[in-house]
């Protein structure tokens, strides 16, 4: 079965338009439960208490079980269901949106309303880092050195970063396998190598790899 992907939120951001002299603020944020959501967003009116409007969304859950939107005196459905929209078609989970407006003086009408609000979500969410977990097997690979080439090249193959190299007596790889590569993976070192090179693959882990670094979930 293919496996569903999906996106988390792993650094917030912020992103700004101006649409007919009205300014769209955009504030988004990771959360973890529907309180922080209600906290972040009471935070940013405080913050923005200025402004005409502090329109809202969220989405919490592995299948987002929980999603709210919020107009804040704009017409109705013109504002916080656009901006769960977004969040709703880019897949990501467990996150909060404000789009703060300062009005221009120039009425944008429904459809520019719905453009701008839009607009300013996913302005925001270019400033963002958002990561895809996906399901994998930890490996460590005990291989010598003239086994490290050729497992470089298979692990290369499939796009398969090498987390930590030791290089000792022997040298040890660090790796993480994706679920559907595992059987793949430990046919190819094992030809390539003829049998020489050794793998200890720890439990299943969701995760994903940022700069470098695993991340699990």
């Amino acid at each position: 079965m293919e496996q569903r992907t999906y996106k988390i939120l792993y650094r917030g951001g912020t992103g700004e338009i101006e649409e007919k002299k009205s300014r769209f603020i955009a504030h988004i944020a990771s959360i973890q439960s529907e309180q922080e959501a209600v906290d972040f967003i009471n935070a940013k009116k405080k913050e923005y208490w200025d402004a005409r409007h502090n329109c809202s969304a969220f989405v919490i859950g592995e299948n987002n079980e929980i999603s709210r939107c919020n107009d804040d005196g704009e017409p109705a459905q013109t504002a916080g269901r656009p901006m769960l929209d977004i969040l709703l078609r880019e897949n990501i989970h467990n996150c909060v949106v404000v789009v703060t407006r300062y009005f221009g003086g120039v009425l944008l009408g429904t459809g520019g309303l719905v453009r701008a609000y839009q607009a300013a979500v996913q302005e925001g969410l270019k400033n963002c880092i958002l990561i895809e977990p996906k399901e994998g097997y930890p490996a460590t690979i005990y291989t010598d050195y003239t086994g490290y080439g050729k497992i470089e090249y298979v692990l290369r193959e499939k796009d398969i970063s090498i987390l930590n190299t030791n290089f000792g007596a022997d040298v040890v790889i660090s790796t993480v396998v994706p679920v559907e590569f595992k059987a793949e993976i430990e046919n190819s070192i094992a030809g390539r190598t003829a049998g020489s090179a050794r793998i200890s693959w720890d439990d299943k882990v969701l995760y994903d790899i940022l700069d470098g670094k695993l991340m699990k979930f």
